[in-house]
């Protein structure tokens, strides 16, 4: 069976190390770090994402703030809030909880987030950055930098020689994720909804990668033996086995199947997602540590 590669200890481990970087920043005399979440509309699963990066902020001995916005404040409205937010000094990161309201573009939201302050990884600045492996200064996506954690705790940082298949090409994980495997010296494909004879292309990876959003699509006879399997997805099925009306998580892999041919797989849930916030308050302190003209650190 394939080693379990597990997202919530090496999340756990990554916040350790910015509590305790935390604390060496503010004794060399530099501001605390500060995060601003805002969220607009009343959105649960929002309000409970937004609730747990505030409080793990806290955990880190942030300085953090939460804007709570209704559903109907206007574009500009919202804009000038983050206009404040780039102008203050004691904030280091902002994050814009999406999805945001029908009436408000999103892009332009946050294309107004000052790229230094770009926690989330999605200003052109910080995209560009990373395609050009500019990654002293880059911020990059949190779910893709944490997956890109999981794999070298497994693999290492030097890739050299493997060969990497990211499935799916989204803007938030699938671009960035082979940007980051290819500075590691992978050779990359991204595969996608058309790309042909998914099955046999996913079969030349050592380290695969399902971020597609489709409920247990890489079956086990996709599986090379002995490959790095990293799920992004994370969907909710009918699970009539729990009983009438239940349902149960799984990713875009077949756990059960892709087990038993892997060498190592992160499980859904307890894999990828909790790396996501660790790497939100990683980012966040990065960027502290380049505001008082540090080196950032590594994790």
């Amino acid at each position: 069976m394939a080693e379990l590669i597990d997202g919530k200890s090496v999340a756990e481990g990554v916040v350790r190390r910015v509590k305790a970087l935390t604390i060496e920043l503010m004794e060399k005399g530099a501001r605390t770090p500060g995060l601003a979440v805002v969220i607009v509309g009343e959105d649960p699963a929002s309000q409970v994402y937004v609730a747990s990066k505030s409080r793990t902020a806290k955990e880190c001995g942030f300085h953090s703030v939460q804007h709570t916005l209704p559903a109907e404040i206007s574009e500009q409205e919202l804009l000038a809030i983050i206009g404040e937010l780039n102008a203050d000094p004691g904030i280091n990161g902002i994050l814009v909880q999406l999805p945001l309201p029908g009436h408000i573009d999103a892009g332009k939201v946050i294309q107004a987030i000052a790229p230094q302050k770009d926690v989330d990884g999605f200003h052109f600045i910080n995209v560009g950055k990373l395609g050009t492996g500019e990654l002293e200064t880059a911020f990059v996506p949190c779910t893709p930098a944490g997956s890109m954690l999981l794999i070298e705790r497994v693999r290492g940082k030097d890739l050299s020689g493997l060969n990497a298949v990211v499935v799916g090409r989204s803007n938030i994980v699938g671009k960035p994720m082979a940007n980051l495997l290819l500075a590691a010296n992978c050779t990359v494909t991204v595969a996608h909804s058309r790309t042909k004879d998914l099955a046999a292309l996913a079969r030349t990876a050592d380290i695969l990668v399902a971020a597609v959003g489709r409920p247990e699509m890489v079956r086990g006879d996709w599986v090379k033996p002995g490959a790095t399997i990293i799920d992004v997805g994370i969907n909710r099925i009918a699970a009539p086995e729990k009983g009438e009306g239940k349902t149960r998580l799984v990713g875009d892999v077949a756990f059960a199947e892709a087990s038993r041919t892997a060498g190592a797989i992160t499980p859904v849930p307890g894999g990828v997602g909790p790396m996501t916030i660790a790497m939100l308050m990683a980012n966040t302190l990065a960027s502290a540590y380049l505001a008082a003209g540090l080196k950032r650190p590594s994790f």
